[in-house]
């Protein structure tokens, strides 16, 4: 990511432009005044990934602005990151001298939680060996962390390959396996405030619920809760794993996973073609009546769009307003916005997370 122009005197105007945005991309809808959800002004991002940069014989962490790998940023402390990630920087850094640990390493990738855990990906343009793996242990004793050493084609893992995470919803503390390179929520105090508006949007259920792209379980375990049971699907392996672990680790004991796309799942619901996954599902058995989506930047497609049409309520949560309000549009002759929500997500950028109640007219 390029470095936010880190400005906390300017945050407050900057919220005010995201909300008056969004309420200007939602007007067409007739949607109630969205409730605005702020961040922490510092310290708010979970994760960070910095390149390495060599000027004369010292290296710094770097960042570089999107669309230019020349000109570097060069980074001593990164005020947004995590009180942790600042932590480690420099007795990181001063660990590069170790030729085992140093030798072309060129990228580094920090991974933590509000509970205080911590993992570093090492990333290198030679072999991670015997000797990286003796030194890596050594330094992840030091600085109470889990380390993976990645190159091409082999990773390496010093202690745990993910970090532990809790979240307060409701008053119930979940707890989440967090997987390195696998998506997880940035802004944590943000995701906190989203779980429960979600929660609460949703309501308490008698019926059933349909999650797409449900990722590590993030919002399954929550919601799970306020309903009969869950089906969720998501198609990334290892969120799936991890999403399993979870719901094991928390005794949420009535969601059923399948690793399908929403396409795909789309296609099965509507009885296109079968799928081997979901050859113990009995589909027939779900009353669904609400479905809950957090889909990519794109938004959903088409025919999942139109598949949501079927459920009384939409429980939407949206990295990009735009293909948002594209969904809406597609949805408004049978569904209306009864709630909106604004998640600041990433203060100092343009870029903001939406969340939108639709119920059936």
């Amino acid at each position: 990511m390029s470095s936010p122009r880190f400005n906390p005197a300017a945050y407050d105007t900057q919220l005010a432009d995201k909300a008056a945005r969004l309420r200007e991309l939602l007007a067409p809808f007739a949607a109630p005044e969205p409730e605005v959800f702020d961040s922490p002004r510092e310290h708010y991002r979970l994760r960070a990934e910095f390149r390495l940069w060599r000027e004369g014989e010292q290296r710094h962490y770097a960042m570089f602005e999107q669309g230019d790998k020349h000109t570097p940023i060069l980074i001593e402390d990164f005020p947004i990151a995590s009180l942790r990630i600042n932590e480690l920087m420099p007795r990181l850094k001063a660990a590069w001298a170790e030729p085992a640990l140093g030798h072309k390493l060129f990228q580094v990738e920090f991974l933590t939680t509000l509970a205080g855990d911590a993992l570093i990906t090492l990333c290198y343009h030679r072999p991670v060996d015997a000797a990286w793996e003796a030194a890596a242990q050594k330094l992840a004793a030091e600085l109470g962390v889990s380390l993976v050493g990645r190159s091409r084609g082999k990773r390496v893992v010093v202690g745990r390959d993910y970090v532990n995470e809790e979240l307060t919803v409701a008053g119930r503390t979940f707890r989440y396996r967090q997987p390195e390179g696998a998506f997880t929520q940035p802004n944590g105090e943000v995701c906190r405030k989203m779980l429960n508006w979600a929660f609460d949007a949703l309501g308490e259920r008698q019926d059933d619920l349909l999650e797409l792209y449900c990722g590590n379980g993030n919002f399954t375990l929550p919601l799970a809760t306020r309903v009969r049971k869950v089906l969720a699907t998501e198609i990334s392996k290892t969120s799936v794993n991890a999403a399993l672990a979870n719901l094991a680790d928390n005794a949420v004991d009535n969601v059923t996973l399948v690793r399908l796309s929403a396409e795909e799942l789309t296609q099965a619901l509507n009885e296109v073609r079968p799928f081997r996954r979901l050859a113990d599902v009995d589909l027939k058995s779900y009353d669904f009546g609400s479905v809950f989506v957090d889909p990519p930047r794109a938004g959903m497609d088409p025919d999942t769009c139109e598949l949501t049409r079927r459920f009384e309520r939409i429980l939407y949560i949206s990295c990009n307003p735009e293909t948002l309000a594209q969904n809406i549009a597609q949805l408004h002759d049978t569904h209306k916005v009864t709630r909106s929500a604004l998640f600041d997500q990433f203060p100092y950028t343009h870029h903001m997370e939406a969340g939108v109640l639709l119920e059936r007219r």
